[in-house]
């Protein structure tokens, strides 16, 4: 966070998450790691491995928040590179 924020970008964390169904929407207890400049959700992990699972609980913080691209970042690899899975939301690089 602080290392985003001396490049002058605005992010938030631990942002809860609302959910919208048809008429109504709610706050649940879901909460996200990292919301950059509303367009990049970082969830941070530091788990053996990724499993989809992982993948699948980012993809769906991504549709409520409606965040077009993320990212799942696992801090247990030797090699951080390693641990960036990258995600975006179909539908979010088309032009209208």
């Amino acid at each position: 966070m602080h290392e985003l924020g001396l490049r002058r970008l605005a992010c938030l964390k631990q942002q809860a998450v609302t959910v919208r169904y048809k008429d109504i929407s709610f706050n649940e207890e879901l909460r996200c790691d990292v919301l950059v400049e509303g367009c990049l959700l970082i969830e941070i992990k530091s788990v053996q491995e990724v499993h989809p699972i992982h993948k699948a609980q980012l993809l769906s913080y991504m549709k409520l928040l409606d965040v077009p691209v993320g990212l799942v970042i696992n801090f247990h690899e030797m090699k951080l590179v390693d641990g960036v899975h990258r995600m975006m939301l179909p539908g979010a690089n088309r032009v209208e």
